[in-house]
């Protein structure tokens, strides 16, 4: 055998050892919310929402583009020079630009406007990345509460097993019993039953954060969620309080870019005229817009910019009052739900796991059959996936209250 082939055997054995240390790496619940965030089409949507706001807010304060103008005047219409250019002295070939001249208040205004309109839209996209994170979360937790409920079944059917071939053992002797053993065998029936039932819902809860994460993993680590913010934290940090807070500011700056259109743009104009024959001509001009009736249009124009900054205000309050409310309803849920998770455990779980160590040694002294140890075995795992189906609703709840909040300063 030569080296050159004991060399390849080697280098592919360990890359497989390598991709195999890969695939068993475990994903955290930090690391899924990163992935879904940089793979989230929300959140690129907005962000691209965010850089056109960004675009217009340095457009609005300009002035407004130049105008060309050329033409003729008085070309004759009748007669038999009709049509001609260059037959009348009149006639007068005409080239000019104009420009309307936007003051500086005006411009400055409007850049407010479209600023506002621009914090509204990076606000947005930090919403967005949040909403990902929260989904993202809910995913991950269903998810890894599959996949430890899917291990106790497969715990329980190992039992099931076990005990069948136990029972299977026994046949031969005084101690054996056809019926014992029929009902072992329906016993492991229903248990492969069971794993195979939570084998699905583990599968569809992996799919269910593969649509966030981009890909497969069946290797999650425990979800660790930081601590709940206390209720002014929540609200003053909810989407919809930011929201509409945001749209307070963009109504207050069309208020003052309204009240400043009562003062008119002026138009300057400047043109070089030529003629057949005789001297050139330049015409300077300006154009002054006449507000005749401000009260029917500009002065409507504010209120109804005032009207929208009340109804903002009147927005902003009811979306504290309702992150209030659900804050109240979260909070609350994960309190119960923390102290079901202890009663549960020490009420119901410890005495489980008690019967099957009386059952067991009873077992062990021929006081026990078999069906009972089975039976006493699936009632503790059984009592296990119901602590389970516990906690992980107490982590909903809890990623609820933790990543609804837009942190401040985050970066999508």
């Amino acid at each position: 055998m030569s080296r050159q082939f004991l060399r390849a055997v080697l280098v592919a054995a360990l890359s497989l050892q390598g991709a195999a240390g890969a695939f068993a790496a475990s994903l955290t619940l930090d690391e899924a919310a990163v992935l879904a965030v940089q793979r989230s089409q929300t959140t690129r949507a907005a962000r691209a929402g965010s850089l056109g706001a960004a675009e217009t807010a340095r457009a609005a304060g300009q002035q407004p583009d130049p105008m060309l103008t050329f033409g003729l005047d008085n070309v004759p219409v009748t007669g038999p020079n009709r049509f001609s250019t260059g037959a009348e002295d009149m006639t007068m070939k005409r080239i000019g630009i104009s420009q309307e001249w936007v003051w500086a208040d005006k411009r400055a205004a409007r850049e407010a406007v479209a600023g506002a309109v621009h914090g509204r839209e990076r606000l947005l996209e930090q919403v967005a990345a949040a909403e990902v994170r929260l989904q993202t979360a809910v995913a991950y937790i269903d998810a890894f509460y599959a996949g430890q409920a899917r291990k106790l079944t497969m715990l329980n059917e190992m039992h099931a097993r076990e005990a069948l071939a136990a029972g299977k053992g026994r046949l031969p002797t005084l101690s054996g019993s056809s019926a014992e053993v029929f009902g072992l065998a329906s016993a492991l029936g229903s248990a492969e039953d069971e794993s195979a039932d939570q084998h699905q819902q583990e599968s569809a809860a992996l799919a269910s954060l593969a649509r966030w994460t981009g890909s497969l993993t069946d290797e999650l680590a425990e979800p660790r969620l930081p601590g709940v913010p206390a209720q002014a934290e929540y609200v003053t940090a909810h989407p919809a309080v930011l929201a509409r807070q945001r749209d307070i500011e963009v109504a207050r700056q069309e208020v003052e870019a309204a009240r400043l259109n009562r003062k008119p743009n002026w138009t300057y104009e400047v043109s070089y005229g030529q003629r057949q024959g005789r001297a050139d001509l330049v015409s300077v001009g300006v154009n002054i817009p006449l507000p005749v009736a401000p009260a029917a249009r500009q002065d409507r124009e504010s209120a109804a910019k005032l009207a929208l900054v009340e109804k903002a205000e009147a927005d902003l309050a009811e979306a504290e009052r309702a992150a209030t409310g659900e804050y109240a309803v979260l909070s609350n849920d994960a309190r119960r739900l923390q102290e079901r998770v202890e009663r549960y455990r020490t009420a119901a779980l410890v005495p489980l796991q008690q019967r099957t160590e009386a059952t067991l040694a009873a077992y062990r002294s021929n006081q026990a059959s078999l069906v009972g140890l089975f039976e006493a075995r699936h009632a503790e795992l059984d009592g296990q996936r119901r602590l389970l189906t516990l906690q992980r609703d107490l982590a909903r709840v809890r990623a609820q209250l933790v990543f609804k909040p837009v942190v401040p300063g985050a970066q999508p």
